[in-house]
């Protein structure tokens, strides 16, 4: 389950959610982001964000307060309040036991990090000892040991596919997938998910998540695209009711 930086903070249900579902003996892990936050906290350094092609460029400061941010506070966060509710929450990002393998991929974007490797043990040990792992999206360049920046979508995507997990759902603020009239889709396949892509009627920050459901249906894991704004929005996926879009093959 990916929890994006658009929702992290709303007055949903959605850790309520994953906290039931856990006591109920769901096997969950957490992937999650922090734009905002990390956009508060360098204002507050007075580190200058910059982006290029819409990704944020990730020099060491900004990386120093990226890692800070994700691995530290937001995280810590998370874990708090998951525990608060009875879900037992451990946070570790994807350096940890090098669980997110990354190499650098573009000098224009700096410490951003292309995850070319998933280490899926620490975080299957992790569930059959009965935890639920809550990932930042931290990886590590193996051969160097430099800590990059890499896009928490891709990241769970990437989990996803590593894992063969059953279902990966995305939490955002928009109730489906649109198509080119601006009308939710209830169903793609992944060629669709791709064309939507091509076609630009998928943006922003859309196409990271079109894109790492279609690595996730390459390992037979089916995609849930959800509004988690809305109270009992996770609850209800997990009981399979219909809602948001869902990418699948076959």
């Amino acid at each position: 389950m990916k929890l994006g930086g658009s929702t992290l903070g709303a007055h949903d249900t959605s850790l309520r959610d994953i906290a039931a579902a856990r006591r109920d003996g769901s096997a969950i892990v957490i992937v999650h982001g922090g734009g905002a936050a990390i956009s508060a906290w360098l204002a507050r350094t007075g580190v200058e964000p910059r982006f290029v092609r819409g990704l944020r460029v990730t020099d060491e400061a900004t990386l120093e307060v990226v890692v800070a941010v994700l691995a530290g506070l937001v995280n810590k966060r998370l874990v708090g309040e998951l525990s608060a509710l009875g879900a037992p929450a451990i946070g570790i990002s994807g350096a940890d036991s090098m669980i997110l393998q990354a190499h650098r991929y573009d000098d224009d974007l700096g410490y951003v990090g292309a995850i070319h490797r998933v280490n899926p043990y620490p975080v299957e040990e992790l569930l059959q000892r009965g935890y639920l792992p809550v990932i930042a999206p931290i990886g590590v360049d193996t051969d160097a040991g430099q800590l990059l920046n890499t896009n928490a979508d891709t990241a769970a995507g990437e989990l996803a596919a590593a894992l063969h997990a059953a279902q990966l759902i995305f939490l955002t603020d928009v109730p489906a997938v649109l198509d080119a009239r601006r009308e939710p889709i209830e169903r793609l396949a992944p060629p669709q998910a791709t064309a939507l892509i091509a076609s630009g009627a998928a943006a922003g920050g859309m196409i990271p998540k079109l894109e790492a459901a279609v690595r996730a249906a390459s390992e037979g894991c089916a995609t849930r695209i959800i509004d988690g704004t809305q109270p009992g929005a996770v609850a209800r996926v997990i009981a399979g009711e219909p809602g948001g879009t869902t990418i699948a093959a076959g």
